[in-house]
């Protein structure tokens, strides 16, 4: 039943176009994320006993038809192509962007995306039914909420006292390609924006996966030198763990083999434990010595895949446990590196989820435009002024 790993392809250095780019982040990001799904949570060896096997593609839900008492707290519909909360903030953020047509900051987290959470109907697939995001986001996401409009918390300190995850960094994508091939650019402004809803090493890995998928944007760029540029921003243990992950992934090409050498690279860093539903009592705390698990792993599958799309996301896909925030992030920068998920799996994702996967890239790609024209203006009116205080008497 199960076939053999996935082949995969190099990755040759891409000059595709910006809306290309931006297209195929987006999209990819979200077909990973559908993907990673309803897998989330479990170990690869657990995956297998599942479904006999790797996963290859779009699978059901993992308690078949039971999907809506199986685990009460969280009564999603995930599998069949219906991508999860990644995705849902991931287009979110696109809105504020569309709204504020400018770069964004913990502000425009107060005063749009909370708005957006709390305020306006949506088709949530996973629900199967429109509802408010905030219905459906998780406990560490309902917390801007909690915080920004309940709390009257200064935005750019209400992430303080979250725990600790990957919830920010999951959805910075966009921040990656309104700043693309400027990656300093893009890891300042996603920390800033993160400062809303994440501390320590969850912001640091907001900032740093912005600053990957802007990396990955600069013509020419390869997995490579995607990390290498990760590695030059990141901080304290997030850069502990990604090099340690990509030393790890330096020595495999196929994910089959690298599943258990990247767990173990990361699990120094890593405060959940080895059981991904039972966290260790120190899970999640702030750390200058730790690191979010999805990032690193993300990388390292990158890096695996030689940056080819669909063996990078069944890495991480197969990798289990935050499975689906991992195959986000490894396909929203593969994607931005020029290597698109399947059309067919694009339009089963869109079908299944009843959303145009393709129309939030369309209105980034008009925002960025906008803000990169903005930006040459205001870096010419510095030049001159600086020309002027520079100028011999």
């Amino acid at each position: 039943m199960t076939p053999p790993t996935e082949p995969k392809e190099a990755m040759e250095p891409t000059d595709a176009a910006l809306a290309e780019r931006i297209t195929a982040c987006l999209v990819g990001a979200a077909v990973g994320d559908a993907i990673g799904g309803p897998v989330e949570g479990y170990s690869p060896e657990q995956i297998v006993e599942r479904h006999g096997g790797r996963v290859h593609g779009i699978v059901g839900p993992w308690n078949a038809e039971h999907w809506r008492t199986a685990r009460p707290i969280a009564p999603y519909h995930k599998g069949d192509g219906h991508i999860t909360d990644d995705t849902l903030m991931t287009h979110a953020l696109i809105r504020v962007y569309a709204a504020v047509r400018d770069h964004l900051d913990a502000y425009a987290v107060a005063d749009h995306l909370v708005p957006d959470l709390m305020t306006t109907p949506r088709w949530i697939p996973e629900l199967e039914s429109e509802a408010l995001p905030l219905q459906r986001i998780f406990l560490a996401e309902k917390w801007i909420v909690a915080r920004i409009h309940y709390g009257h918390v200064d935005p750019r300190e209400a992430g303080t006292g979250n725990i600790v995850n990957c919830g920010a960094a999951m959805y910075m994508a966009p921040v990656g390609l309104v700043n693309a091939a400027n990656p300093a650019a893009a890891y300042a402004e996603a920390l800033d924006i993160a400062g809303a809803h994440q501390s320590s090493y969850g912001r640091e890995a907001a900032g740093v996966f912005a600053a990957a998928v802007s990396a990955a944007c600069v013509p020419g760029a390869t997995p490579v030198s995607v990390i290498d540029t990760a590695l030059s921003l990141a901080k304290d243990g997030t850069r502990a763990a990604i090099e340690a992950v990509a030393e790890a992934a330096s020595h495999h090409r196929d994910f089959e083999s690298a599943l258990s050498p990247l767990r173990a690279a990361i699990t120094p860093f890593d405060t959940v434990g080895p059981d991904y539903r039972a966290p260790s009592l120190g899970a999640r705390r702030p750390s200058r010595v730790h690191a979010i698990e999805e990032l690193p792993i993300a990388l390292g599958m990158l890096l695996v895949s030689d940056g080819d799309y669909r063996h990078t996301v069944l890495g991480s896909v197969n990798y289990g446990r935050d499975c689906d925030s991992i195959a986000t992030m490894s396909g929203a920068i593969a994607g931005a590196l020029g290597s698109g998920a399947p059309p067919e799996w694009a339009k089963a994702v869109a079908e299944a989820s009843r959303l145009d996967l393709h129309a939030p890239a369309r209105t980034l790609t008009e925002v960025t435009q906008e803000i990169f024209t903005r930006d040459v203006r205001r870096r010419r009116t510095h030049e001159s002024a600086y020309a002027t205080l520079t100028a011999a008497p």
